[in-house]
């Protein structure tokens, strides 16, 4: 038996710490952008100079003596928060708090080697690991490669072969799943573009694999009979820039145009496939390689109309006799179905057996209705959910009073949580998918987007009544050549009189508010900086959640590098064979 590393009341004790950091300052990360002039937020929520936050955000953590930048009146404080004015007065005091309630100054997650390390029966190895150089360039590629050990490994401590990929978009992780590990992996997904997208690109992976697997015995044969001063004049007449590897791959066995069916076709899943339990390290340097781009997540409807609920039952039907036809070889099967925690697996699944349930990068509420289904079904031995999309979860306690079921909602998930009524807010949720690792090295925020659409909202406010109209302006930004041009653009969105205003007028907002640009900058950093403690308190819900159901072993789990990944953690958690048959 694996033993959790943390006890639901540490659990508990942490959720309650980061709950206090962000009762006094969650404001700021709720605060509207788009209004950030109009309801002249930075001097409601700072009272210290735009350049002395800058400066103490960018330097904090790269120096001990960072300078510390407090408002001149030296007012009792909580988290740098004045007690009075509940104004932020201590950038540096803020900061460190930041950092201490963010999920590694809480001390809560493991790392993924740990958890292989306990997942792992004895130290016979699982299979070849790439080196990080390899994939680090390809973000796909990276999260495939890290999350599919974790499941190979989880399926073989509950000793299943097969895993239900939740969500799984294009097939990418199912295919690998399938291909490099021998596992009976069924990929669904709400969209019927992704699965039959997967399914062609699984069927040329499949056809390229075999006679890869089939040349790769043959050259490794051949090399074996070469003398050693043979295989070094084959290596020395290959041609510069490549290695042996790629003379493998690519030569005559597998025409130019099978190559580009692997990079370029689209993904749903019917592949066959010879079972393997361990990768080989060539064909998975070459699978990762196809995965360059991302799939595409497409946000469920809340509700199917009969006629297509109809069509998807139909498609599933074929594509089962299709996999029967193929014959016992055939481990990768692609679903289409909008999946709730109230989902009959067995429904979709004829021949369902225990099995592990998976979800990479799961979009709002659909990764805790993925926790919520592991626990209810007891063919579920495992769960290994990584969620992104935090402004797409429901919240139980909105009190903007928008419907949701208690059963359904995404936030708070754990019973503790929810006894506390908690709600963050959409704007904090959207704030919680800043990336702070990217936007430290300069990535990530369009600072010039953002205050165009600030300064619009000022002329919507002065000139138009309808401001606050529920149109969007979109991807005006990507089109306009200049200001004048945005806002131009975006009157004749908003379908408003443009006439009102010359383009003078409009620049003379501009030159306006362009001094105050840097106060929009400095804001949006004190919410990057915030971003991993909303994200912690979502997760540790969800850890809670799980460590309520008194299970095996549930942890958080760092899989992937931040800086490829920013939604780089996962909730893990296994059935004892007691908790499965209870």
């Amino acid at each position: 038996m694996i033993s959790s590393t943390h006890s639901l009341a540490e659990i508990q004790r942490r959720i309650d710490e980061v709950k206090r950091f962000l009762s006094i300052t969650l404001s700021i990360a709720n605060a509207h952008t788009v209004e950030f002039y109009t309801h002249d937020v930075w001097s409601r929520f700072v009272a210290v100079p735009p350049q002395d936050v800058l400066l103490t955000v960018s330097s904090f953590g790269e120096q001990q003596g960072a300078p510390k930048h407090r408002a001149k009146e030296q007012a009792r404080t909580t988290f740098g928060f004045c007690d009075d004015t509940k104004r932020l007065v201590d950038t540096q005091e803020l900061m460190q708090a930041a950092k201490a309630h963010s999920l590694p100054g809480l001390g809560v997650c493991m790392s993924r080697d740990q958890l292989l390390q306990l997942l792992r029966e004895s130290s016979k190895e699982q299979g070849s690991e790439l080196e990080p150089n390899e994939f680090m360039n390809s973000k796909k590629s990276h999260e495939v490669q890290c999350m599919s050990e974790v499941v190979a490994c989880l399926a073989q401590r509950c000793r299943v072969k097969q895993v239900i990929d939740v969500g799984s978009g294009k097939g990418y992780l199912s295919s690998f799943l399938s291909l490099q590990y021998g596992l009976r992996v069924y990929g669904i997904d709400s969209s019927s573009t992704n699965t039959h997208g997967a399914q062609e690109r699984n069927r040329k992976l499949k056809k390229f694999s075999r006679a890869y697997q089939k040349h790769s015995k043959a050259v490794k044969a051949s090399q074996a009979e070469a003398s050693p001063s043979r295989q070094e004049e084959l290596v020395q007449t290959k041609p510069a820039g490549t290695n042996v590897d790629d003379d493998v791959l690519w030569s005559g066995t597998v025409s130019q145009e099978e190559k580009e069916d692997v990079s370029t076709g689209s993904s749903d899943v019917s592949v066959e496939a010879d079972r393997h339990s361990e990768p080989h390290p060539e064909a998975e340097e070459l699978f990762l390689s196809a995965l360059s781009v991302d799939p595409v997540r497409t946000t469920p409807p809340s509700q199917l109309s009969a006629e297509e609920r109809e069509r998807r039952k139909r498609e599933n039907l074929e594509r089962k006799e299709r996999n029967r036809a193929d014959g016992a070889n055939t481990v990768f099967s692609p679903l289409t179905s909008y999946v709730t925690a109230e989902t009959e697996l067995r429904e979709l699944i004829d021949e369902l057996e225990d099995a592990v349930m998976v979800g990479l990068h799961t979009c709002g509420d659909l990764a805790p209705s993925t926790l919520r289904m592991f626990v209810a079904k007891p063919e579920l031995t495992a769960v290994c959910s990584v969620g992104c999309c935090y402004h797409l979860l429901s919240e139980e306690f909105d009190p903007a009073g928008q419907e949701c079921l208690a059963s359904v909602c995404g936030l708070p998930l754990s019973q503790y949580v929810r006894e506390q009524s908690w709600f963050c807010g959409r704007n904090a949720r959207m704030s919680a998918c800043l990336a702070l690792e990217r936007v430290a090295l300069g990535q990530g925020i369009q600072m010039e987007s953002l205050f165009y659409r600030a300064v619009l909202h000022v002329i919507l406010r002065d000139h138009y009544s309808s401001f606050k109209s529920e149109k969007r302006v979109g991807n005006v930004y990507s089109k306009a050549k200049s200001f004048v041009d945005y806002v131009r653009r975006a009157l004749r969105r908003l379908e408003l009189d443009e006439s009102k205003l010359s383009d003078r007028d409009v620049q003379g907002y501009h030159d306006t508010y362009r001094p105050r640009m840097n106060e929009m900058h400095a804001f949006n950093m004190l919410k990057v900086a915030l971003a991993p403690c909303i994200e912690g308190l979502i997760l540790l819900d969800r850890l809670c959640y799980l460590k309520e159901q008194d299970l095996s072993f549930s942890a958080l789990v760092q899989l992937f590098d931040p800086l490829l990944s920013p939604r780089c953690y996962a909730v893990v958690g296994l059935k004892s064979y007691q908790d499965r048959n209870s």
